[in-house]
């Protein structure tokens, strides 16, 4: 079954949720109207499903090979990339002034689920190199950004995130690889560095590695980390490539999803030590790489919603096709399983999450440009914030969901699910990657208690409730069956997620640990809630445009009641799990497990 990208759903979003309009009279954007959005949506998605898309199973196959320290990536790769950056698809959302196509990240973001959708091995070249071209956006010097970004936008070179080592895992603090300062003003580094995403591979001519590494005298824990440039090959004043820096790729893990995207084991400075520039000032490396990481937890929870829908599309089509059973309310023959209530409950509930998380990430790539590129400072802080609070939501809630979309999938195929040809399979392998890497789920939560809603004393998240509040009254004007049982259940759950905010601040520092054990759960219920907002506001433009085309808005009005009854309708319950649960969590002494 070949990937179809959701254009249609997707130009809905943009322009009934997401506000694309809006955006697009935003200074620099005047240019990228609607029409040139749905222009180029359909192109990315001709690219993704004719190019990218064959070569996902051949990739969960013929993974990625190490030998001698060079990896050779599955057959077709090297070909599509060259193909992808030539088409201009690296540089959709980076800077005109440096080969870029300079989109807003609204109308990115959709190109970016449609490349995950069709192949997320692959997809995760481009993203690692996003984040790190964003990275030197904001904090390299002048001359390191003339250098290396515009190979990189170009697709010529891509780039890598090198923050975990062996003994620190997910703790930054105890990250120990050292950069010493050399007399012409750069450094040598010396570590290793794992779980290096595309660390090594055959697709580019060179890989700019970003690298977190600790100077001589440095603060200990977080405040003590510097970020460098460290190239596979070292680059010329003019912009060839010369010799070989030193770093080398010691072997790369085996893995039970995304098999074809090489995850290397880094060495640095086995040989004299890797020649490396310092990006920004020394001690601030971590604040600069959170650029680069919340860019990329943005951009994993995009891949939730793309293997979400991937697996949704996969579903229906063999739903259709698989014949069984006679149908409940009475047929001669056996009808196809798409028939059946229980069947129908499981895609229901893989469209309706995959259409609520779509919706509200695309409404916080909205925000984010909003952050970035409004004229006035008011409106830019309002939608930093906004962002900043979602950021975890999006990752944890979106990546969390695509496994459970992705396990439904193969549910749905019964025992054929299970058989790997039928490709169902490798949906939830991949998927299973998501709520780990780029921080934990648990991670995201942790951000989301502390930083995000008990620093603040909840304001932020209580504005959002406002915003919900005034959805609310939109429903009661409307009055439909659809529109009052939405009513009913993002009442409950805006109400369920204020009393969270209320006990997260109250409770914080009194009662800490019984307040993170609800953190996981206080996550999902608020990408339940803002996915089912999301939602409830495309059911009210449904409604008012159902005379355009009744099939689609119909549909939207359907998957919107059934994500008000059988999504929005847990929230109570998780609110409950997070108010009074933690006792019961904790309750266990270590020893009794």
């Amino acid at each position: 079954m070949t990937y179809k990208a959701p254009v249609k759903d997707m130009l809905f979003v943009l322009q009934n949720i997401a506000g694309v309009d809006e955006i697009t009279q935003l200074p620099g954007f005047e240019d990228y109207d609607l029409d040139t959005a749905a222009a180029v949506l359909e192109e990315s998605g001709k690219f993704c499903s004719e190019i990218l898309e064959p070569l996902n199973w051949d990739g969960d196959q013929n993974p990625s090979s190490w030998k001698n320290g060079d990896v050779t990536t599955t057959p077709g790769f090297k070909e599509a990339f060259k193909q992808f950056g030539e088409s201009g698809w690296q540089g959709v959302i980076h800077p005109i002034e440096f080969g870029g196509q300079g989109f807003p990240k609204v109308i990115a973001t959709p190109c970016a689920e449609m490349l995950h959708a069709a192949n997320m091995s692959f997809a995760l070249c481009p993203l690692l190199t996003d984040g790190a071209i964003e990275a030197l956006l904001t904090a390299a010097s002048s001359e390191l950004k003339q250098r290396y970004i515009p190979k990189m936008v170009s697709g010529e070179w891509t780039g890598t995130m090198n923050l975990t080592e062996p003994q620190a895992g997910s703790d930054l603090a105890a990250v120990r690889t050292r950069a010493e300062l050399q007399n012409d003003g750069s450094y040598k580094i010396f570590g290793t560095k794992i779980y290096i995403t595309y660390g090594e591979h055959d697709m580019a001519e060179n890989i700019v590695h970003l690298v977190l590494a600790r100077c001589p005298g440095a603060p200990e824990g977080v405040k003590g980390i510097s970020l460098f440039v460290v190239p596979k090959f070292m680059v010329h004043d003019d912009g060839s490539l010369g010799d070989r820096n030193d770093v080398h790729c010691v072997s790369i893990e085996h893995k039970l999803g995304i098999k074809a995207s090489p995850t290397a084991v880094l060495q640095f400075g086995d040989h004299g030590g890797a020649i490396a520039y310092l990006v920004g000032e020394e001690n601030r490396g971590l604040e600069y790489m959170f650029i680069m990481m919340n860019a990329a937890r943005f951009a994993v929870g995009m891949q939730g919603v793309a293997i979400a829908d991937r697996a949704y599309q996969q579903a229906v089509w063999y739903a259709n096709d698989r014949t069984q059973s006679k149908d409940l309310a009475g047929s001669a023959e056996p009808v196809a399983i798409i028939h059946h209530p229980d069947v129908k409950r499981m895609l229901m509930t893989m469209r309706a999450y995959s259409e609520g998380a779509r919706a509200m990430a695309y409404v916080v790539a909205a925000a984010c440009d909003q952050a970035h590129h409004s004229a006035d400072e008011a409106i830019r802080k309002k939608n930093a914030a906004f962002y900043d609070y979602l950021v975890p939501i999006i990752k944890g809630f979106a990546t969390e969901m695509s496994v459970d979309v992705a396990s439904l999938g193969i549910q749905i195929h019964g025992g054929m699910g299970y058989i790997e040809e039928t490709g169902a399979a490798q949906y939830y392998r991949d998927a299973r990657i998501l709520p780990i890497y780029e921080g934990t789920t648990a991670i995201q939560a942790n951000d989301l208690v502390g930083r995000k809603t008990y620093r603040d004393g909840g304001q932020v998240a209580k504005s959002i409730a406002a915003l919900i509040q005034e959805t609310e009254n939109e429903l009661q004007a409307s009055g439909s069956i659809e529109a009052k049982a939405m009513l009913k259940h993002l009442h409950a759950a805006r109400v369920s997620f204020e009393s969270v905010i209320e006990y997260v601040v109250t409770n914080f520092k009194s009662d800490i640990k019984d307040v993170f054990a609800g953190a996981t759960t206080y996550l999902k219920l608020a990408g339940t809630l803002l996915s089912g907002w999301q939602m409830a506001r495309a059911l009210l433009v449904s409604e008012k445009k159902i005379a355009e085309d009744p099939d689609f808005y119909s549909a939207k009005i359907g998957t919107a009641h059934f994500y008000a009854e059988y999504l929005l309708s847990q929230v109570p319950g998780m609110a409950s799990a997070v108010l009074s649960g933690g006792p019961a969590v904790n309750q266990l002494r270590a020893d009794q497990f």
